[in-house]
């Protein structure tokens, strides 16, 4: 006979199967976690997009409404846009770091203990898609090299370090790596360019970045690892004389510009 005192056993919940729209929001959120879509990228018109995911036009549209209300897409005449969700670490950090004398001290010292290990990391997980783009990378890079054009061999430096980023497969180094790229591209340290303006430089760093991209396609990881070291080791090295020269330049000019600020004789 049941006991009146206990409590009746309680029943399992039924399953109830995630609402499409939240399905889709969720997919979507995963493709940007991952790095498959990016900041800034343009998502396909509606109706291609909602066939190429398999929902209705409905559907999509409450899924892309619940992602802008997460402030991971924008929405505008021209169409959806992966947000720049980083835009508020990145904006401060600029205006923080610009105003500090010793960040590109710390700045090279973050990325030598970071890349050469993503580097290796991208070398062991490295998939085939993947190793694809990269050759494509190096073959732009050196098309870029080529043509001598600073914005364009600039854009593909940052690209390649991008990609390695990706295949390292580890989401932490990958947004953390792209809140530096940003960093770069405002010239935080120095224009972008301004390294890919000194014929002394430009063979270097594109023999670097091709030892790199072949450690990585190779799958050896420790190849990969002492060739990034060494090529942030050069970089911090040309940027500390790049440095150096700016400052005797301006030195210089105070000199030439102090006629007028004393009186002459």
């Amino acid at each position: 006979m049941p006991d009146p005192t206990r409590p009746p056993p309680s029943r399992p919940q039924p399953i109830r199967p995630q609402p499409l729209a939240g399905a889709v929001a969720s997919h979507l959120e995963t493709l940007i976690l991952e790095g498959v879509l990016r900041p800034g990228e343009r998502l396909a018109p509606e109706r291609e997009l909602a066939e190429a995911l398999g929902v209705s036009r409905p559907s999509l549209r409450e899924a892309l409404a619940q992602l802008e209300n997460r402030g991971l897409l924008t929405g505008s005449r021209a169409g959806t846009q992966v947000a720049d969700f980083l835009a508020p670490l990145s904006g401060p950090l600029a205006t923080l770091f610009g105003q500090s004398p010793r960040i590109a001290r710390d700045y090279f010292e973050y990325r030598r203990l970071m890349e050469p290990e993503a580097a290796a990391l991208a070398a062991r997980r490295i998939t085939d898609p993947e190793r694809v783009a990269l050759r494509e990378a190096l073959a732009a890079m050196e098309a870029a090299h080529r043509r001598a054009v600073p914005a364009e061999e600039a854009e593909a430096d940052l690209r390649l370090h991008r990609l390695l980023h990706e295949a390292s497969h580890n989401l932490v180094l990958l947004h953390v790596l792209r809140v530096l790229a940003d960093l770069l591209r405002r010239g935080i340290l120095v224009s972008h360019e301004q390294y890919w303006r000194r014929d002394d430089l430009r063979g270097a760093i594109l023999a670097q970045h091709l030892g790199i991209g072949e450690a990585v396609l190779a799958g050896d990881a420790a190849a990969a690892a002492e060739a990034m070291r060494g090529h942030i080791d050069f970089t911090e090295s040309a940027f500390q004389a790049f440095r150096a020269g700016e400052e005797r330049l301006a030195e210089s000019l105070r000199m030439r510009d102090r006629r007028g600020l004393v009186a002459e004789d």
